[in-house]
Parts: C-alpha cells; structure tokens; sequence
C-alpha cells in the first residue's frame, strides 16, 4: 500500500490576552495546562499532520493584528484563540477577513454555556469553522480540521 506524503503546511496560532496564565487562571474553566504545554502538543499535532506550527501570543490587539497581516505569503492558515477579544475586536475580525487565509476559531471552554456576552464571536463569521468547550482537544482537534480543510480544499 502507498503511504500519501504532503507537502508541509504553515499555520499561524494565535492565542489572545490573559492565555499566558493557562494552568494558574481559573484552572475548573481553562485547565490546568500552561500555554508552554498546549503549544507543546500543537507542534507534536501538526509534526503527525506534516504541518509547521508557529504560536503566538499577545495581550495587545494591535500585535494579534499586526501578527494576523504578516501571515500573508508566510502561512496557509490560522488557528486562533482570541479570547476576550472574540467578543470585542471588530478590528481582528477585520484583520482576518482582509488577509483571507482559512481560519478556525477555537476556545477551551463552551462559550455558548458561559456569560451571555460570551455568546457573540465576531470572528467566527470570517472562520471556516469553531470548535469549543473540549479544553486543550479544542486547539488540537482545530488544528486537525484545519489542515483538513487546507488539503481538501
């Protein structure tokens, strides 16, 4: 039988404010794994799936969308935890529309089963798809479909 090889991918993750205190933030919603792990088990995720994974993090919209406008030419997707600026940020939704890279938005907790101002994502109409509420397997099983999406498409 014939094993399929792919051509590597690069996917941008971007993880937004307060994801730098995973494992200490109120570990019964967010976990108890530091964002060092998660980034840890996205990089061995996308060596199994023959794509290279970049993470990044920032408190600051204005670098989440610097960051988002540079993935031009240098990524083929992005996989993004905006956190509270899923709520918020017209500007990352923008950010994200402009650069028209495939996007899937994820969460670690269900953002539907929390604070109602946590219902409504401006990102997710600009995203390929959401996944939420599956704790770390959130950013794993985001960057499966991703990769997916990329190569199916």
């Amino acid at each position: 039988m014939q094993e399929l090889t792919f051509s590597p991918l690069s996917i941008l993750v971007l993880h937004g404010p307060n994801l730098n205190l995973l494992g200490q933030r109120e570990p019964g919603i967010y976990g108890s794994l530091t964002l060092i792990e998660i980034n840890r088990l996205l990089e061995a995720e996308g060596l199994k799936l023959q794509a290279k994974v970049l993470p990044v993090q920032s408190n600051h919209e204005g670098i989440l969308v610097d960051t988002i406008h540079e993935a031009l030419g240098k990524y083929q997707g992005i996989l993004i935890n905006a956190g509270a600026y899923t709520h918020t940020s017209v500007a990352l939704r923008d950010a994200i529309a402009a650069v028209n890279l495939p996007t899937v938005e994820v969460h670690l907790s269900n953002i539907y089963r929390r604070e109602d101002f946590r219902h409504h994502s401006y990102i997710a109409p600009v995203a390929v798809g959401q996944i939420s509420g599956f704790g770390v397997q959130s950013y794993l099983l985001g960057l499966q479909a991703l990769v997916h999406h990329l190569r199916s498409g």
